[in-house]
């Protein structure tokens, strides 16, 4: 295991501070002089809508991210009208950008995805409307973290950027080998999110035991990590999977070798590592006859502390459960599980798509259904396990759930399936609903009351859809 301190030592020689590389610096907007920065120490004067839109081949929401501020009076005002294709700041990235926000969102960061600057953190100052202020405390995570990187907000001014990968080990290369052993590896650094630097990064083998692998687990992605309510650890969702150490080796059509995939025993598996020191990383297990369903994500946050001081973890983005881990043992809750779909009363498989704590067990749902067109929201109670399923306009437009091609039919990407999040204000949560290419509201849900209102239009274009509030 290899941990390093970056406020005294250079990762490899890629990073220095004062001139960081991989980017190139635009001439417009303040000088130091005039930068805001710092903590987010300001009164809350804004929302800030994020969306996506389509990539030069058409790829719907791939091309990147634009973001517009709304007043909290704009905000709940259905007369009052967005449109961020024309009117809005665009964010640094090359594809959708995974932008996080500050607990009083006036500052938004954001760690560009994939090409020449992928990797590059940037942070922005939130003006309203279209007024962002770059504050150019750009940091290069590229070396860490690769050049589309997995990271989130883990706790007020502390980002967390995470990567894993497996390699098998076999006979040979190609077609018609054996499987011998499997090695998962995994890579953490932790971000000043207040005077932007890398802090600390890490590097390590994730810890199965060998049996484990050679049994063919793995792990070849992690994401959404979390910091516990003590600052005392981080609790990292992963991506397991099982190789089928039966079978011999294929070749795909681009020539890499090839598994089939086994079946698996484990429960859903959490890396837990100590924090600041990113040392004794260990894996912790759900007991798998709760639960078997992976909980690394997509683009969204979905594991949050409690106000009782647990963890709670959605299986997302496509289980319906939302599993506990105990703030006192920092292990699974085995007699824990609340189930969306069967507080919900339906027999359709349910898929939480993204979901966000609010207080007291209280939480907000967005899920899809199998077999049925469209995108959900629901107003769950972690302590009793109920829902309260709320209605919105267009609930059931296609454009929220999305389709995969074939026999002639051409696919859609769900914009559910891309959202990253979930605006929450005192006692509202704020929600951008927009299908894909279909205008949309912000709905504004008032989580004690449950009284729902159709707040400001969200205007639309194609291939494009409203990725969240911040």
């Amino acid at each position: 295991m290899k941990t390093n301190l970056f406020k005294s030592v250079f990762f490899g020689s890629a990073i220095m501070f004062g001139t960081l590389m991989g980017c190139e610096k635009s001439s417009d907007g303040p000088g130091d002089d005039q930068r805001a920065s710092g903590a987010d120490i300001w009164d809350r004067k804004y929302i800030t809508l994020t969306a996506a839109f389509p990539d030069g081949e058409g790829t719907a929401g791939n091309g990147g991210t634009l973001a517009y501020a709304v007043t909290l009076d704009q905000a709940v005002n259905p007369n009052f009208e967005v449109n961020v294709f024309t009117n809005g700041y665009p964010l640094r990235s090359q594809r959708t950008a995974r932008v996080q926000g500050s607990s009083n969102g006036n500052f938004l960061y954001n760690i560009q995805y994939t090409g020449n600057d992928g990797g590059i953190f940037n942070k922005y100052k939130v003006e309203g409307e279209k007024n962002f202020v770059d504050t150019r405390e750009e940091v290069n995570t590229e070396p860490i973290l690769g050049s589309a990187p997995r990271w989130v907000v883990a706790a007020d001014g502390i980002g967390v950027g995470v990567y894993a990968s497996a390699t098998i080990t076999a006979t040979g290369e190609g077609k018609d080998q054996d499987f011998i052993d499997v090695q998962s590896e995994a890579k953490i650094a932790v971000l000043d999110l207040n005077n932007p630097e890398i802090t600390r990064q890490t590097e390590f083998t994730i810890p199965f035991t060998s049996e484990q692998t050679k049994a063919g687990y793995q792990i070849g992605r992690i994401d959404v990590p979390v910091l516990n309510a003590s600052k005392t650890k981080i609790f990292i969702g992963c991506n397991l999977t099982r190789t089928d150490v039966t079978k011999k080796s294929g070749v795909g059509n681009n020539g890499n070798q090839t598994w089939t995939q086994g079946i698996r025993e484990l429960g859903t598996a959490t890396l837990v590592v100590d924090y600041p020191s990113l040392t004794n990383p260990r894996l912790i297990y759900m007991d798998p006859a709760v639960s078997k369903d992976n909980n690394h994500s997509y683009r969204t946050m979905t594991q949050y502390v409690g106000t009782d001081g647990h963890i709670y973890q959605a299986t997302a983005t496509s289980g319906s459960q939302i599993l506990r881990i105990n703030g006192a043992t920092n292990e699974y809750d085995n007699a824990y599980n609340f189930d969306l779909k069967t507080a919900l009363g339906t027999t359709n498989k349910v898929s939480i798509r993204a979901w966000r704590y609010i207080k007291d067990g209280i939480g907000l749902v967005l899920y899809t259904e199998n077999g049925i067109n469209g995108g959900y929201l629901a107003l769950v109670d972690l302590n009793a396990k109920s829902a309260s399923k709320l209605s919105t306009e267009h609930q059931g437009d296609i454009g929220y759930s999305g389709r995969s091609g074939s026999d002639g039919i051409p696919a859609i990407t769900g914009s559910f399936g891309q959202f990253q999040h979930i605006g929450v204000v005192g006692d509202n949560v704020y929600v951008p609903m927009t299908p894909n290419g279909v205008d949309g509201n912000l709905y504004v849900i008032n989580w004690k009351t449950k009284q729902i209102t159709k707040g400001a239009k969200l205007k639309n274009q194609s291939g494009s859809f409203y990725l969240g509030a911040y």
